[in-house]
């Protein structure tokens, strides 16, 4: 053998008592001062919880909470956009991206292994005598970063921290989506209802204006009476063709929440106006915050904000690596193993003067740290505020339906008493005629209104919801075709 080469079983003794003798009493003293990094903290909250909220009721919630409108139609729908909507889709995709980062810094915690391999063949001229040498080369490297203060652990417990972050954003996304649809779902039955309404109104109104034209002819009335109630039946025609306007609008906004172009076919049946039973409990505040996912996320992205810290912090102290690499040559393969040059380091590097930048870095991150926190808080609040709007909202919607009720039944009352004086001639159809505009404005709010109280209970529910059971759709891919233009291959963007 060639001075300075050993052989390839020689040269694994040599590692492993060179390890023996002068690695392994370090490696061992620094993981006995590495321990294990620290868990993520817990953080005492902004704000103080109230005992209770405002009004409760004694009904159990639903986790699909829709269930309670008994309106298969609309959880059939929700179902459906819950599959396809593509916004959702999107915060899917962020998930996935997520665990990738995370997978990404969980291999920091390993050790890197390379190899390389080459050749060469050079050719040497001398005078007419050509001489030709050949060389192989075969290289493998190994390394690892011993985790001396946590730093790369802290970053992997931030990215596993942002994985169910991002976990707790698709159930946002999706009790969010849900309420939508529902939201959505309602709208269109009023719009639908003001349909039927104003259509039956304008007969109303174009009888009336058959009996006024007869009396006019007769010379009971003016020509003024006629022309009013003329101008209610054109105002009724308005009323109508923007009511059918809405009914389109809200179709096409239903079908794209559910994944569909806006003219596609729903495969629904047309929505009704179905009013939501008694009040659900409300729960205990303290216990509802758990639940309810974008408090949670809120929350994690503290604690992976308080890890990326502490990262930070680590960042300013020594770093200790360790590498090990084995090399071996020779003119053709038989060779190449019978000669290895072996190697074994471990690098010490501490930051000396980088113009303050590390120190910089911590007190972004310290920031950054405050500014979470300060987000944890705003979210916390405005989850309690959603709850008691939707309270408060709910309780003075169901008083101003009553009230209506009320208006209406003594608006049915004035019309029979003003028509009946019109018609002794005690009035003048001034009168009648704000007596019947009166009482059409009023249906047509008693509709808005029953749909308002929905709406404040679609509301409660998206305030105090929890997570959903979620089917994980599979990533997109693009499919590739055969029929391309000059035989080259197309992608297609159909799934």
């Amino acid at each position: 053998m060639r001075e300075g080469r050993i052989g390839h079983w020689d040269a694994a003794r040599w590692i492993w008592v060179f390890t023996r003798t002068h690695t392994a009493a370090v490696l061992c003293a620094v993981l006995l001062t590495m321990g294990c990094s620290a868990a993520p903290r817990d953080f005492q909250s902004p704000i103080p919880m109230p005992d209770r909220f405002s009004a409760s009721g004694t009904r159990d919630r639903q986790a699909q909470w829709w269930g309670e409108f008994s309106d298969p139609a609309l959880s059939t729908a929700i179902e459906k956009a819950l599959a396809s909507n593509f916004s959702l889709r999107t915060v899917w995709d962020r998930l996935a991206q997520a665990e990738t980062i995370a997978r990404q810094e969980g291999a920091a915690l390993l050790p890197t292994l390379s190899g390389e391999a080459g050749a060469t063949r050079t050719r040497t001229q001398t005078g007419k005598i050509a001489t030709y040498a050949s060389n192989l080369r075969l290289e493998a490297a190994a390394g690892y970063e011993i985790d001396l203060w946590g730093r790369v652990r802290s970053k992997r417990q931030a990215a596993l921290l942002d994985v169910q972050a991002r976990e707790l954003d698709v159930q946002a996304a999706a009790v969010s989506l849900s309420a939508s649809v529902a939201s959505t779902w309602y709208e269109l039955a009023e719009a639908l209802a003001q349909v039927r309404i104003l259509t039956s109104q304008r007969k109303t109104n174009e009888q009336l204006l058959d009996l006024v034209t007869v009396r006019f002819h007769q010379g009971q009335v003016q020509a003024v009476d006629v022309l009013q109630q003329r101008q209610l039946v054109q105002s009724s025609e308005g009323l109508l063709a923007l009511a059918e306007q809405r009914v389109e609008a809200l179709r096409h906004q239903l079908a794209v929440l559910l994944g569909k172009p806006p003219k596609a076919d729903l495969g629904t049946t047309d929505p009704l106006i179905i009013l939501p039973e008694p009040l659900p409990q409300t729960g205990v505040p303290a216990e509802w915050i758990q639940r309810r996912p974008d408090v949670q996320s809120a929350y994690l992205a503290l604690q992976a904000q308080d890890r990326r810290l502490a990262a930070a912090i680590a960042a300013q102290y020594p770093r200790l690596s360790l590498s090990a690499g084995l090399e071996t040559s020779g003119p053709k393969t038989r060779f190449l193993f019978e000669n290895w040059l072996a190697s074994l380091a471990a690098n010490l590097v501490q930051p000396v003067f980088q113009g303050g930048k590390l120190r910089a870095e911590v007190d972004r991150n310290r920031a950054l740290l405050s500014q979470t926190y300060h987000e944890y808080g705003q979210t916390l609040l405005n989850a309690l505020q959603e709850v008691e709007d939707a309270l408060s909202r709910e309780a003075h919607q169901e008083k101003y339906l009553q009230n209506l009720e009320k208006q209406l039944k003594t608006a049915a009352v004035v019309i029979e008493r003003t028509r009946s004086s019109y018609l002794n001639g005690q009035l003048d159809y001034l009168r009648v005629l704000e007596a019947l505009k009166s009482r059409q404005s009023l249906e047509r709010d008693r509709l808005s209104a029953q749909r308002e109280r929905i709406e404040s209970r679609i509301q409660l529910h998206r305030a105090l919801a929890g997570g959903l059971l979620l089917e994980r759709p599979a990533l997109w891919k693009p499919t590739v075709k055969n029929s391309g233009e000059h035989g080259k291959p197309e992608v297609s963007l159909d799934e």
